[in-house]
This record gives structure tokens, C-alpha cells and sequence, in this order.
């Protein structure tokens, strides 16, 4: 049996890498390819406990190292539970965030290093990366003035100051360097329609080899 592919979403607060990952994966079930969607924090129940830990508004007071801990933790859970049983049965698996994440918003964001986050990391996975990253480029201005037109519910993250967002959205271009072939940047200032068509083509290119 043929492995599947892990596909990974990535991109700053506001852009749109939740709606534009769903989406994808709705397209690939509607071609017939085995797909399975998931999120991280989270994705299994262990994980969901502990993503409701990281992302509870009044948790303001939570350290910079215990949060990408818990990041770790929920991803290590999610990976064993759901997206390694996944691959190993060849269905492929979309994933809404994953190691990047934690690079941009704790190596970057928090400063508190990317090196130590990325070691800490690799002790959770095993060293596993994506296949292949889709990266939604958008300025963090604009990603924050989507949620707030958008009135999404705001976590403890959407709720940092810009200059938080703006250290992500520089990390996350820094990630985006060092990750090479791997991770596909895509102009996510554009309509939800030519994003989407835009990911799901470069996902496909991946599929298909």
C-alpha cells in the first residue's frame, strides 16, 4: 500500500489557511483521493484538551515555555494518534498548522528561540516534517482586520498585540527561507477563490508526483 502524504497549512492569524485547508480537502474527497482533514492544537481528544488549555482568553499569564510545551504535547498526541494511523493506510492528511507554527509564534514571537523550539519539537515527532507546506503569505494587518470584520471569536492569540503579530509574520518569513522546496508561499491578500485553486494545484502537483 502506498503511503499518504501530510500537507501542511500554514500562515498568520486572518489568513485563511483554516478555510482555504477545508476547502482543499473538500476538493480532493469530491476527485475520490483518500484525505483526512485535522487541526493542531488539537485533532484528537487528549490534543483538543490541551488546545483549550492554550487558547483560553483568561490564561494571559501563561509562560512563553510552557506554552510551546503544551504545543509540543498536543502535537505529539495528534501525530500518534491520528495523522501516523492515517498515513500508514494511504489516506493523505491535511493538517492546519503543525512544527512552523511553533518556529513563527514561540521561536519568533515569544523569543524565546528557534533552535530550542525546533529541538523541543523534534523530540516530539521524531524529527517528521510535511511533505509538503502551503504557506498563506498576508501582512499581519490585514489578517487581524479579517477577524475583526469577519467577528470571529478571538483566543489568546488573536488577542496579542500587533507587534506580536508583526514578530510572527517576520518569523514565518524567515521559516519560509529555511523550509526551501518543501513549503509553497501563496499571495493570500487575493480572493478565497484564487487562493484556493492555487493550493489545492500545488497539492496536487505533490499527489499526483
Amino acid at each position: 500500500m502506498t503511503k499518504g502524504k501530510f500537507i501542511t497549512f500554514e500562515g498568520p492569524d486572518g489568513s485563511g489557511k483554516t478555510t482555504v485547508s477545508k476547502m482543499v480537502c473538500a476538493r480532493l474527497e469530491q476527485m475520490g483521493i483518500p484525505v483526512r482533514y485535522s487541526r493542531e492544537p488539537g485533532g484528537s481528544r487528549i490534543a483538543e484538551k490541551i488546545r483549550d488549555i492554550i487558547l483560553d482568553p483568561e490564561n494571559t499569564d501563561m509562560d512563553a515555555r510552557c506554552e510551546a510545551l503544551l504545543y509540543a504535547a498536543s502535537r505529539r498526541q495528534h501525530l500518534v494518534e491520528i495523522v501516523l494511523p492515517s498515513l500508514a493506510e494511504g489516506t493523505h492528511v491535511i493538517c492546519d498548522r503543525f512544527v512552523d507554527s511553533s518556529a513563527a509564534y514561540q521561536g519568533y514571537g515569544r523569543q524565546i528561540g528557534v533552535d530550542e523550539v525546533l529541538e523541543m519539537n523534534r523530540f516530539a515527532t521524531g524529527g517528521m516534517m510535511p511533505d509538503r507546506t502551503i504557506f498563506l503569505d498576508v501582512p499581519a494587518s490585514l489578517g487581524l482586520e479579517r477577524i475583526r470584520l469577519n467577528a470571529r471569536e478571538t483566543d489568546r492569540m488573536d488577542s496579542e498585540s500587533m507587534e506580536f503579530h508583526q514578530k510572527v509574520y517576520e518569523g514565518y518569513q524567515k521559516v519560509a527561507e529555511k523550509a526551501g522546496s518543501r513549503m509553497v508561499r501563496i499571495d493570500a491578500s487575493r480572493s478565497l477563490d484564487e487562493v484556493t485553486e492555487d493550493a489545492l494545484a500545488a497539492v496536487l502537483e505533490l499527489i499526483h508526483g
